[in-house]
């Protein structure tokens, strides 16, 4: 007997000639049933609903890709993977297995490389909150330090003289690339001489090595010559400092900021139409560098921090649907178990969703809200999509970077995290959290207790 097919009760809608409509061309979604080969349900039955899931084979591919990109244009290429990115210990562990370094702004981010093996000196430690402790800990490893304001340059002096040791520095510089609001609360400026005289105070002094320079000029950057005008304005002091002080630098830290293929709330085109491509940024980073009038033997390296480009496309969210809603107004809402407490990316960007089985041809225009019994929880205001009954599973794409790091504990629990591996095994890489796990933190004072 054959299956008997998802009734879809009839609905009119007002159609206008001239206009795109369901007359002129089809739209069509297509159903996501599998992830790097694994089906979706089998998923789900394994490991609950919400489920991150990451790709390994995702994550190799794109920073072997990104690797090549860079070297076949700039011949010294070092990325250091952006712990704040995505720091779950297995996601760091691909990438290190692809000869990234650490990237941490923290001192919880240094002691997690630390933890995974990370040798000292192949620590990159940014960030404008470095205390007393975690500087002695990066100076003792020989981390690369890089310095974010001129408290921070006089404590490293401060210890260094303490504890009898060197430490290698670098300075963060923040500049006008054209790209507006500047990140200038960053690091040291560049226009008004800021960053030229924190590296006379570095270079007077004997406990402190000027290794190398570093900028981070935004986030989600969408304009490949505002990195042309950063690397070249590095260049240009990085040959002030040979010139003055007969001293080269071991290497140009670039930072990161490079857009992924995540659509920005507000933006009419998709991100695949709009943003640079890495050979574009790559391009105008290397033309920047190349400025510099150096051998190729004296030339620095160029470190690259890359975070969300590289690993945003390789995370996916499983969520199911809870209920129908028809709100006052007559739009159509999904409610489904992921909230913007573990999805907080979608305050940013439309991601791309689908479902993740076969569905009826007829589409509406929905709202999709999370659990949460918060009116903030819209993982989407406006989304066509088919009709979907209670149980059926939905898949967010792009959300490897940041949702694992800002996600919170708020009236539900965070879920399970999974990876495919590249033999299409699956591994549990996160528990999901219990009411153990939550109340094992507090404590309830005695006058409360039942006896």
């Amino acid at each position: 007997m054959s299956e008997l097919k998802r009734y879809e009760r009839p609905i009119i809608n007002k159609q206008y000639s001239g206009f795109m409509n369901k007359f002129g061309t089809s739209p069509i979604t297509t159903p996501k049933t599998e992830i790097d080969g694994i089906a979706v349900n089998h998923l789900v039955e394994q490991f609950g609903s919400p489920l991150f899931v990451m790709s390994e084979r995702r994550i190799r591919e794109n920073q072997r890709n990104a690797y090549r990109i860079f070297k076949t244009r700039y011949p010294k290429v070092q990325f250091a993977w952006s712990y704040k990115t995505n720091y779950l210990d297995a996601v760091c562990s691909v990438f290190h297995s692809e000869n990234s370094w650490a990237e941490v702004v923290s001192e919880f981010e240094y002691d997690k490389a630390r933890r995974l093996g990370i040798k000292g000196d192949n620590i990159i430690f940014n960030g404008p909150d470095k205390s007393r402790e975690a500087l002695v800990k990066a100076i003792r490893n020989k981390s690369k330090i890089h310095i974010d304001h001129f408290d921070e340059l006089y404590l490293i002096i401060e210890i260094t003289e303490q504890i009898q040791m060197k430490a290698e520095v670098a300075i963060r510089i923040n500049m006008d690339v054209g790209v507006y609001p500047k990140w200038d609360r960053f690091g040291f400026n560049y226009e008004n001489g800021e960053a030229w005289q924190a590296i006379k105070r570095i270079m007077a002094n004997k406990n402190l090595k000027l290794v190398g320079l570093h900028t981070h000029i935004g986030t989600y950057m969408m304009s490949a010559e505002a990195y042309r005008i950063a690397a070249t304005n590095m260049a240009l002091l990085t040959r002030s400092i040979r010139d003055e002080y007969k001293h080269l630098l071991q290497y140009i830290d670039m930072g990161g900021g490079f857009a992924s293929n995540n659509t920005l709330i507000g933006q009419y085109l998709p991100a695949e139409q709009v943003v640079p491509s890495l050979e574009q940024f790559a391009d105008a980073i290397s033309s920047g560098l190349f400025s510099l009038s150096f051998s190729a033997e004296d030339l620095p390296l160029l470190i690259l921090e890359t975070g969300r480009a590289l690993v945003d496309d390789a995370g996916y969210l499983i969520t199911s649907v809870l209920a129908n809603k028809r709100l006052s107004g007559g739009k159509r809402a999904l409610i489904i178990d992921a909230g913007v407490n573990i999805l907080f990316t979608s305050f940013w960007y439309k991601h791309k969703i689908s479902p993740a089985q076969e569905c009826g041809v007829y589409q509406e225009e929905a709202a999709i809200y999370g659990p949460l019994c918060m009116n903030i929880d819209c993982v989407r205001e406006s989304i066509t999509l088919p009709s979907l009954k209670q149980g059926d599973k939905l898949i967010i794409e792009h959300v490897g970077a940041y949702d694992m790091t800002q996600w919170m504990q708020f009236i539900t629990l965070r879920p399970n995290v999974v990876m495919v591996m590249e033999d299409k095994s699956t591994e549990l890489i996160r528990k999901a959290e219990t009411l153990e796990y939550i109340i094992e933190r507090e404590n309830l004072p005695a006058k409360f207790q039942k006896k």
